[in-house]
């Protein structure tokens, strides 16, 4: 059974590790993104993660918007300063940690962030499908389109999802072409 100041601890040192990471990002970025560089080196479930991200949310260190739908966070001025004061409480194993699994998971969240595809079921024979291409937090190309079952859908979503730097200028030269056929 841990005592309640470990329990206090961690979560101090969570707290911490989420403005350290949030620190070295320095921009927007998707709370699930954030959460898997964070189970990754110290291992908390996502309720847990939830919670303590709420809280420092709640104290105006992290700021929290939504765009494209997307609930995105960034560290504040005030998270950079208390991250300032408080950085001391994190252990040297687990920023190491975190210098390492942040400069992989990061670089891996860049380049997923960039080719987005889902499906919403509408019902049972009408699927809607966004594909969509973001940089910097920006959506450069959107499509939307339909599907009569699951496994359309789920076939446009795999293959956008592999194929999306062919498609996407397939696409580009198609609405350029101004060629009357």
């Amino acid at each position: 059974m841990s005592s309640s100041s470990d329990n206090a601890t961690t979560l101090a040192e969570n707290k911490v590790l989420i403005l350290y990471i949030l620190n070295l990002i320095n921009n927007d970025i998707r709370q699930d993104d954030l959460f898997k560089i964070i189970t990754s080196i110290n291992n908390i479930n996502y309720f847990y993660f939830k919670q303590v991200l709420t809280d420092l949310i709640d104290s105006k260190l992290v700021g929290s918007h939504t765009k494209e739908e997307e609930p995105l966070i960034k560290i504040t001025s005030e998270g950079k300063n208390a991250y300032i004061l408080t950085k001391d409480v994190l252990p040297g194993i687990m920023k190491l940690k975190a210098d390492n699994i942040f400069e992989k998971e990061f670089a891996s969240i860049e380049e997923e962030s960039s080719v987005i595809a889902e499906f919403i079921p509408k019902s049972e024979n009408n699927y809607t499908i966004k594909c969509k291409i973001v940089e910097n937090n920006e959506t450069i190309f959107e499509v939307k389109t339909f599907a009569g079952s699951r496994e359309r859908a789920k076939r446009i979503v795999d293959n956008w999802n592999k194929n999306a730097t062919n498609i996407y200028p397939q696409i580009l030269n198609i609405l350029l072409n101004d060629k009357k056929s």
